[in-house]
């Protein structure tokens, strides 16, 4: 009789564990299945060649567009053929459902109507707020705020300075294809998610080695971009750089100076180079407090790569490549030759 209640007992709970997990089921299918969100601007989602609906579904849930990848998943193998990734681009909305997200996909609609915004090397926040807002994307009072105020969810931010020199050298510059609808705030998101795709593994186990900080390289990396106009010189200039900061001889790059004006002059001055500023590179060794512009990929790769060379000093020609010396002597016959 005993063992007859102990079977009984197990059969209760299996029956009792199915209906649970029913339940559960059931829930969870329904919460899956809603948008991500009753509000929401839409935002571009890229399709390249090669996408599969697995990668599209881990993007749409991170970008906050869908609440399961896995549903997704579910409800794009529910339509078998009918569902192809169509290379383009998408707005897609968080208000949509996971189903009406699919319909448009398979619509292959991708007509948006964009401005197509282009970055360049050495831009600074400010220039890069001035070039979004002639592009109807957003004023400059809503973009400053972004910049100095808003939150974005980037390890690479955390130590960040206040004020419109936050996010400098982090505007990542490239072109862009931008939706008119795009608030102010995804727009700098943009330009940020593109800089976080530079910080890759290999990139940063090479950091480490280096014993380099993140700030560190991009701060490197906007020198660069300021001084060097021809691309062979870049990994000569990171040389130098990295000469001077082994002996903690000050940097005295110009273009420090320049940014600290915020007006750029075709001459500086010396009572220039005698502003009490920590951006000032002639009175301060060691690095800037900050980047004092977005470099480009190329900079970026020059500080991971530098020369190898015992430079520290170069001076620039008309042509606007530069000389390099490693002594004094040698650097005053070449600025003697050369300016």
């Amino acid at each position: 009789m005993a063992r007859k209640k102990k079977t009984m007992g197990i059969l209760t709970w299996i029956i009792l564990l199915s209906v649970v997990g029913g339940f559960g089921v059931l829930s969870w299918w329904s919460w899956a299945t809603k948008p991500y969100s009753t509000s929401g601007n839409s935002v571009k989602i890229t399709i390249s060649p090669g996408t599969t609906a697995a990668q599209l579904a881990r993007e749409l849930q991170e970008r906050q567009l869908i609440r399961s990848a896995e549903m997704f998943q579910l409800l794009a193998r529910e339509r078998r053929d009918d569902f192809k990734l169509y290379v383009g681009d998408y707005q897609i909305a968080p208000t949509m459902s996971p189903k009406e997200m699919i319909e448009h996909l398979i619509s292959g609609s991708t007509s948006v109507d964009t401005n197509m915004v282009t970055i360049p090397e050495g831009y600074t926040t400010e220039q890069i707020i001035e070039l979004l807002v002639q592009k109807g994307i957003g004023s400059k009072g809503e973009l400053t705020k972004v910049v100095t105020e808003d939150s974005f969810p980037y390890e690479f931010l955390k130590d960040a300075p206040q004020g419109i020199h936050r996010l400098e050298g982090y505007l990542f510059p490239n072109t862009y294809d931008i939706p008119v609808e795009t608030s102010p705030h995804e727009a700098i998101d943009l330009l940020l998610r593109q800089f976080a795709k530079e910080l890759t593994p290999e990139v940063q186990q090479q950091l480490v080695a280096m014993k380099l900080s993140v700030a560190q390289w991009v701060i490197l990396g906007s020198l660069i971009e300021k001084e060097a106009v021809r691309e062979s010189d870049r990994a000569l200039i990171a040389s130098v750089l990295f000469n001077r900061l082994k002996i903690n001889q000050p940097l005295q790059i110009d273009a420090t100076i320049q940014f600290l004006l915020g007006t750029p002059k075709p001459k500086l001055s010396y009572q220039d180079l005698q502003i009490p500023s920590p951006y000032n590179t002639y009175l301060h060794a060691g690095y800037p407090p900050g980047p004092i512009a977005s470099p480009g990929h190329a900079s970026l790769q020059a500080v991971l790569n530098p020369a190898q060379t015992d430079f520290r000093y170069y001076v620039a020609k008309k042509d606007g490549y530069h000389v390099f010396a490693k002594t004094y002597a040698e650097h005053l016959k070449n600025v003697e030759l050369y300016q």
